[in-house]
């Protein structure tokens, strides 16, 4: 069955179209800024350019939160005006000052009503860019990385560390304009008595110090916190896609009880955090009201001594409460700041990761050709060490079916995954038509090589998204044509809502052979010149696996195919078998030649009999 198919759209030519991944485009924009790259600044001034971003909605929220407090600060002086005229000398009633203060009031509140949404709008779509900037990032790093990073320490930073970073960036510009209003404060306070002003600031070096004190010893433990969650993030991340092989073994008590040890420290560590809070934020709450003790001590002399009238003392009180708030929240902020920075600086150690595999200066797309493959010496060794391929030399011609047959461990996948540029080769070259695939884009080459893995994964969305997944605009007549092709349409239609229906986690509502077909039919709507079916029907029983070898028989014809072989009736479809051993080709030849000339071929035939049905 021959299939027929108009190319993608290049990337930005849709509009309004559905996301890979099923559901419409949302109105959030995305980043607008990049964290800084230098290492050498402070955390907070790398996140900067993407608050900054945002510089509107937080000014306006800044800015009605600072008239808000200035509004706050006429309170204090209208009721001193209120006390000397309206109680104290009769001059004048109450009533204009009563509702002075009322609408004061009203329009304080109105105005920290919008301020604190706007400030919240700007801290969510903060978390936002940087949920997106972690994600983009991470799409571009190469699979060296995710060889040797769990994915639950990625859940944790993309999820908590940044919520860290996000509260804090909420938190703390309150906190600031609560100093700039504390500020106002006390000039109010040095009209009413110098005296008493500065008498009230006396505890300020004092909280000061024990704010540095503070912080120094919250960011060990704030970062142990976080780090500790990540723990928790990876065992319930790999137990939940692990859970067949934990119930398969019996393991649930010995995971429960690995999960339960990871809890409990984490719990030592907000136990510690708790101490430490415990020991140093009375500090920070109390001492301010030593200032206040103070102010009464010498305000009530001078009230008893007539050199300072009562209404002023309680005006003072008011403005020293205002002065005080934010040093009364400064134990709050020194610990979110630190859980702040830790996350942050955890978040950064993925932002500055670099990819290995990049695209050197002056790279040009791949252009279309006959599809001649050519391995040229290659030699391959991963970051640990352990060498794949010695001297893999090999060529393959336009629209040649080669299969790659060896032992566990020979290299064959290795090949596939040199190919499209997953890894980088050690030593040697891969060329397409005569171009180094290092010298062209990576998006060009992955668009000309097309890949069927032994693991195939499917997203918790509808087979026909699946299918589409590399041709979204695809028309359901082209997916069905796909589908057909590996021979999956005859099982997909008998499912309770077609090709509309919603596979469950990793496709494992599936089975198998059923997963495997939906992903060859997915790479053949793609239709790439290159092709690669890495084991890709190993989980297909071997009637409906002949069954797509006949659909794929013509298909092949059109395109350069590389199998990678284990059954006997993979290796049929090839036109050539290339053997490796120790990581380099040791014969080369049909199935036929080298069952008559190779006792390693033969020995490998017979390794894989049992999975022969």
């Amino acid at each position: 069955m021959a299939i027929s198919l108009s190319p993608a759209p290049a990337s930005g030519e849709e509009e309004e179209s559905a996301n890979p991944l099923g559901g419409v485009r949302s109105r959030y924009e995305g980043p607008r800024k990049q964290i800084l790259r230098d290492k050498s600044l402070p955390w907070w001034r790398r996140v900067l350019p993407v608050i900054a971003s945002h510089r509107l909605t937080f000014l306006i929220a800044i800015g009605l939160s600072f008239v808000s407090l200035i509004l706050q600060t006429l309170i204090p002086l209208l009721l001193d005006r209120a006390i000397q005229k309206g109680l104290l000398h009769s001059s004048g009633g109450l009533d204009h000052y009563v509702v002075l203060i009322l609408v004061i009031g009203l329009f304080t509140g109105v105005t920290g009503i919008i301020s604190r949404n706007y400030l919240f709008y700007t801290a969510y779509n903060v978390e936002a860019d940087l949920r997106s900037l972690i994600y983009e990032h991470l799409t571009w790093l190469s699979f060296s990385f995710f060889d040797r990073v769990q994915s639950g320490q990625l859940i944790s930073r993309a999820n908590s560390d940044i919520r860290s970073v996000q509260a804090y960036s909420t938190f703390a510009p309150l906190i600031v304009v609560q100093c700039l209003g504390g500020v106002l404060a006390f000039i109010f306070m040095l009209f009413i008595s110098p005296v008493l002003a500065f008498i009230a600031l006396i505890v300020m070096p004092i909280l000061y110090v024990v704010g540095i004190k503070m912080r120094r010893v919250m960011f060990p433990i704030s970062w142990i916190i976080q780090a500790r969650l990540a723990d928790v993030a990876t065992i319930v991340d790999e137990n939940v896609n692990g859970v067949r092989m934990v119930k398969s073994f019996a393991q649930e008590e010995a995971e429960v009880n690995r999960l339960a040890d990871t809890a409990e420290r984490v719990a030592w560590s907000y136990i510690k955090d708790a101490q430490i809070r415990g020991t140093w934020s009375p500090w920070v709450q109390n001492l301010p009201q030593l200032g206040l003790a103070l102010v009464l001590f010498f305000g009530g002399y001078m009230v008893l001594h007539g050199t300072l009238p009562v209404p002023a003392i309680v005006a003072f009180n008011l403005y020293l409460l205002m002065l005080q708030a934010p040093f009364m929240m400064l134990g709050q902020l020194v610990m979110m700041g630190q859980r702040a920075r830790a996350s942050a600086e955890r978040i950064f150690e993925i932002l500055d990761e670099n990819p290995d595999i990049v695209e050197r200066p002056g790279a040009f797309d791949l252009p279309h050709g006959d599809g001649i493959i050519k391995f040229d010496h290659v030699r391959f060794e991963y970051d640990n060490g352990a060498e794949i391929l010695t001297d893999f030399d090999a060529q393959i011609e336009p629209g040649e079916t080669v299969a790659i047959v060896g032992r566990t461990g020979s290299g064959k996948s290795t090949v596939a995954r040199l190919l499209t540029r997953f890894y980088d080769v050690s030593d040697g070259a891969i060329t397409i038509d005569g171009q180094d695939i290092r010298d062209v884009t990576l998006e060009s080459l992955r668009a000309e090589v097309g890949v069927v893995l032994d693991e195939p994964f499917l997203f918790s969305i509808s087979i026909f998204e699946n299918i589409a997944y590399g041709r979204p605009d695809a028309t359901f007549e082209e997916v069905q044509s796909a589908a057909k092709a590996a021979n999956a349409d005859e099982f997909i239609v008998k499912l309770s809502e077609g090709y509309d229906t919603v596979v469950g986690e990793r496709g494992y509502t599936l089975s198998g052979g059923q997963r495997q077909r939906i992903a060859i039919a997915r790479t053949l709507l793609v239709n790439p010149p290159i092709l690669i079916l890495d084991d890709a029907t190993s989980a297909i029983d071997v009637h409906i696996e002949a069954g797509i070898y006949e659909a794929l028989t013509s298909l092949l014809r059109q395109r350069t195919t590389i199998v990678i072989a284990h059954r006997i009736s993979t290796i049929a479809l090839a036109s050539r078998v290339l053997l490796l051993d120790e990581g380099r080709v040791v014969a080369s030849g049909t199935h036929e030649e080298l069952l008559a000339t190779s006792a390693l071929y033969v020995q490998v035939l017979a390794q894989t009999k049992p999975e022969q049905p």
